[in-house]
């Protein structure tokens, strides 16, 4: 029977693993401090260890891992879902990392895959020479499947030289993977210079790029390095590749593949040492079959691939990103700050296809709005009343139909939806005025008409 010890500083979570594990078969030993899972480790063989990262204790679980890792295969559980989480516990040598809040077959599912094929390991190509690492913020943030899979993914490709490909929808972050990438490679000290290719000319972008020589072009007044050049033994990031021309193409791929440049107005190459990532909106294999990318350059570029889950398809980490936008705002704004039910139930279902910049504008704008420190519908983007407005009247159509269902008099109808309107908008004499296209004072007239009391705001 396999043995395996979990550790967590919180009961039920101890129960609830207790029971999950146990239905298994297997035999199950529990702590919730590390020094007491430390204390059953000296007279207890484990087949595996799974341990909380944050325990209330001087010890974490990073602790906990680098302590056992060269006696059982440790998995990590991670409540916050960060980037940091995923790259220390890769380097320091854990098998896995899960989520709370758990899915119960995901689990399962981790746990025999490590008892099965690894009774004993330690991770040592992952594992970092220094094993004391500083870990900043990352900006990414994500419990999900899709993103702690590509929190392993990034941790597992930091550190090496190849060419990486992130395909992302505009807002999901792709510059901060690129940074991140960067941040846990070796290269973190030199240079991270990012080029959007879409927002440059052909021309501009191969000087910008390859530098220039003077009087190669008008206004070429004296020679000049190209960011590639500039970012020395560091990063080179090229965002919307898929932007860029066919005349273009033909000299990334001449760079990439040579490892030189050659700048505007020059015959000399330049030998460059950045490692290059890029990213893209677009599909580069439904652009290659159209003829709009070269499928040269696409083969040279798809050597290690990221894809980043567009937020609408991850909304279980909504409430999460949220939270931390909203935390940063307060900070800055000196104010505490707090959602109301109905703005939590309405950004979670919302589809964001902005993605999270979408979202962090959107909270970022309430977080500007609000008078008393709840936001409140009112506070949002007028766009996402406005969807919240259609929301609620298709849940009630019901009442919609009983405005007109005993075919009343125009005047009637009109003071039915008045109090409909009101009460669907919670009471908001502002949005009401502006659905109606009318000023305040015309919407107060007609509530004295139709005998609805309107209090004042």
């Amino acid at each position: 029977m396999k043995k395996i010890l979990v550790v967590d500083d919180e009961r039920s979570t101890l129960q609830l693993l207790r029971t999950i594990l146990s239905s298994q078969g297997w035999e199950i030993e529990t702590a919730m401090t590390p020094e007491r899972a430390s204390e059953l480790t000296l007279h207890n063989k484990f087949d595996l260890v799974i341990s909380d990262i944050n325990l209330q204790s001087a010890q974490t679980g990073i602790d906990l891992l680098r302590l056992l890792r060269d006696t059982s295969p440790v998995i990590l559980i991670t409540g916050a879902g960060t980037l940091e989480n995923a790259i220390a516990a890769s380097r320091e040598g854990a098998w896995d990392i899960i989520a709370k809040p758990f899915n119960i077959d995901s689990v399962i599912a981790t746990v025999r895959r490590v008892l099965a094929e690894s009774p004993f390991n330690n991770n040592a190509d992952t594992a970092s020479e220094n094993s004391e690492i500083t870990f900043a913020e990352s900006g990414l943030l994500g419990r999900s499947p899709s993103m702690l899979a590509l929190f392993k993914k990034i941790a597992r490709v930091a550190s090496a030289k190849s060419t990486v490909l992130i395909y992302g929808e505009s807002g999901t972050g792709k510059e901060l993977v690129a940074r991140a990438l960067h941040k846990y490679s070796s290269r973190e000290s030199q240079p991270f210079i990012p080029v959007n290719c879409g927002a440059l000319t052909e021309t501009l972008l191969e000087s910008e790029l390859f530098g220039h020589l003077r009087g190669s072009f008008t206004g070429a007044t004296s020679d000049r390095r190209g960011l590639w050049e500039e970012a020395g033994g560091g990063t080179l990031f090229l965002d919307e590749i898929g932007e860029t021309s066919a005349a273009m193409q033909v000299k990334l791929l001449r760079a990439l593949q040579e490892r030189e440049i050659r700048r505007v107005g020059s015959s000399r190459p330049t030998i460059v040492n950045a490692r290059v990532v890029v990213a893209t909106n677009r599909n580069l294999e439904t652009e290659v079959k159209a003829g709009r990318f070269r499928e040269d350059l696409f083969y040279r570029l798809n050597v290690v691939v990221l894809s980043i889950p567009p937020l609408r398809e991850r909304k279980s980490d909504i409430r999460l990103l949220a939270a931390s936008f909203l935390q940063r705002f307060s900070q800055e704004i000196g104010k505490k700050l707090r959602f109301s039910d109905e703005v939590m139930k309405l950004i979670i279902s919302h589809d964001w296809l902005g993605n999270v910049r979408e979202l962090e504008a959107a909270i970022e704008h309430a977080a500007l709005n609000t008078v008393s420190g709840q936001i409140n519908l009112e506070d949002l983007p007028e766009r996402l009343q406005t969807e919240e407005l259609k929301a609620k009247s298709f849940t009630t159509h019901s009442s919609l139909l009983d405005l007109y269902a005993d075919f009343p008099s125009l005047d009637e109808l009109e003071r039915r939806y008045l109090i409909y309107l009101l009460e669907a908008l919670g009471g908001s004499r502002t949005r009401a005025a502006e659905i109606l296209h009318i000023n305040r004072r015309t919407l107060y007239r007609m509530a004295e008409r139709y005998g609805i009391n309107l209090e004042t705001e």
